[in-house]
């Protein structure tokens, strides 16, 4: 029996978080899970390409925009199930354990992680709170937490949404009451936030989202993000 999961990386100059991203899936390899490795690259000018290929990844180049690079990712990916995962998210130790059971008892359900930052501070654990409390009680998970598909569930929600920015709460939206949580921790990189500030990241990223919500276009909102990034 092949083994079911296909693993979806989005990239764009990720050689510094890539390695231990990648490095945190060799326990799902030792436990039959994952199918195939797949690198769906926006133009990275780094070593991003050569650290996807030493571990044997199948690399995909496009447009640059994390939903059209996923969406890309997944139209390649053979396996029945599919784990999105963004390049400097880290699996912590002993994930395939939940991935497993999910893909044993939940098949018609989506699951995703718990989010935790790769630093301490009150900062790093107030803003993983708030993402964990909006992801159990307001069912919007965002990609850095990971997610656990079944490629028939994702088909039949119409698919991996191609948008440029608010992908993971198009597609959190369009599964409504068919997310869970996993049972495992998605541990996250911090530097983005300390170098633009947890709380003014933060906040910025709660107006993108509420100005989604209130209807504005979502490629509108990705260079306001790309913008807000370059300024940091």
């Amino acid at each position: 029996m092949r083994a079911p999961v296909s693993v979806i990386i989005p990239t764009l100059n990720a050689a510094d978080g890539l390695p231990a991203a990648l490095g945190s899936l060799g326990e799902g390899l030792e436990a039959g899970l994952i199918r195939e490795l797949i690198i769906a690259d926006g133009g990275s000018q780094d070593a991003t390409r050569t650290i996807a290929e030493a571990a044997g990844a199948d690399w995909l180049t496009g447009p640059a925009g994390r939903g059209v690079q996923i969406a890309q990712g997944i139209a390649a990916a053979k396996g029945a199930w599919l784990l999105v995962l963004h390049a400097d998210t880290v699996l912590e130790a002993g994930w395939s354990r939940p991935v497993l059971s999910h893909i044993a008892n939940a098949p018609d359900k989506a699951g995703y992680g718990r989010l935790a930052f790769a630093t301490r501070g009150f900062a790093p654990r107030f803003v993983a709170g708030w993402a964990n409390l909006r992801a159990r009680f307001l069912g919007l998970p965002y990609g850095d937490q990971a997610l656990l598909i079944s490629a028939e569930l994702l088909a039949n929600t119409g698919g991996y949404p191609s948008l440029p920015l608010m992908e993971d709460v198009a597609l959190a939206r369009a599964l409504k009451g068919k997310l869970v949580p996993l049972g495992l921790t998605a541990l996250t990189d911090a530097r983005k936030y300390e170098k633009s500030g947890w709380m003014r990241r933060g906040s910025r990223n709660l107006w993108l989202l509420l100005r989604y919500f209130l209807g504005a276009d979502p490629a509108a909102l990705a260079r306001l993000y790309r913008q807000s990034d370059r300024s940091s």
